[in-house]
């Protein structure tokens, strides 16, 4: 579980993140979503360590990330995974040599334990059989399969996915969604989202915190964000026809 209490962020004397406090929990899919500026990017970078906040607390199972030093920090580290929104896999290695990167980073085990792992892994994701491609060679939703493989390779407690969906076809988006939910429950991992795909928000959203203007303006479920009164949040789900549509029937539905 991850616990974020009064946690802000600022740029050249602007606050980006207000007194932001939350609970992501293990086991589930927590996302978080925002339209463009709203900070939601800021946050996911303050959680996963690459800023830091000028005030509160950020837990780890109750370790306070921002009073640790630096070989604390490093410990913790290692129990993250992350999907970064590009891939961001080597162009010059296998996909095996990928997911192996991190075990080579940070392993003790054998070659062959290493190896065995980062199959074990692929295989997770069905993707044993590409083992010896190279990332160009293979399309953008396996790419996105490898970075999960990777990812998980150290087989960790925390994983952060920044738009695990970008420039994905919307029948691939589900595949990705699906696989990264499944492994979260799997594994028991506290996994947070970074998106504004809302296929993703109605797909796997069981918690979700908005983002606007720096606070954390709603959060819920999937189940509860249709019936949501909050008016800052239905402009945003609501800003496509699709969704819009799907508001008339839900309220249909209930008058009927």
């Amino acid at each position: 579980m991850i616990e974020l209490k009064g946690l802000w962020k600022s740029f050249e004397g602007r606050d980006v993140l207000k007194d932001i406090n939350a609970t992501f929990e293990n086991g589930k899919t927590n996302l978080i979503i925002g339209q463009s500026g709203s900070g939601k990017t800021v946050l996911m970078k303050c959680i996963v360590g690459l800023l830091t906040p000028e005030r509160g607390e950020l837990l780890y199972d109750n370790r306070n990330f921002l009073a640790m030093g630096k070989k604390e920090k490093k410990a913790l580290r290692r129990e993250m995974g992350m999907i970064f929104q590009s891939a961001a896999l080597f162009d010059s290695m296998t996909v095996l040599d990928n997911v192996m990167f991190p075990l080579n980073m940070f392993s003790n085990d054998t070659f062959r334990d290493r190896t065995r792992r980062a199959m074990f892994c692929l295989d997770r994701v069905n993707l044993s059989e590409a083992k010896d491609k190279f990332p160009g060679e293979i399309s953008g939703g396996m790419q996105k399969r490898v970075a999960i493989a990777r990812a998980i390779a150290l087989n960790p407690q925390y994983l952060f996915c920044d738009e695990p969906n970008s420039g994905l076809d919307p029948k691939t988006s589900l595949v990705i969604d699906e696989l990264i939910h499944d492994i979260t429950l799997e594994y028991n991992m506290t996994t947070l989202i970074n998106t504004h795909d809302m296929n993703s928000v109605m797909g796997i959203g069981e918690k979700i915190i908005y983002i606007y203007d720096g606070y954390k303006e709603w959060e819920g479920s999937k189940d509860d964000i249709f019936t949501s009164s909050n008016k800052k949040l239905n402009d945003f789900i609501f800003a496509s026809d699709l969704f819009r549509k799907v508001k008339e029937l839900e309220v249909q539905n209930i008058e009927g």
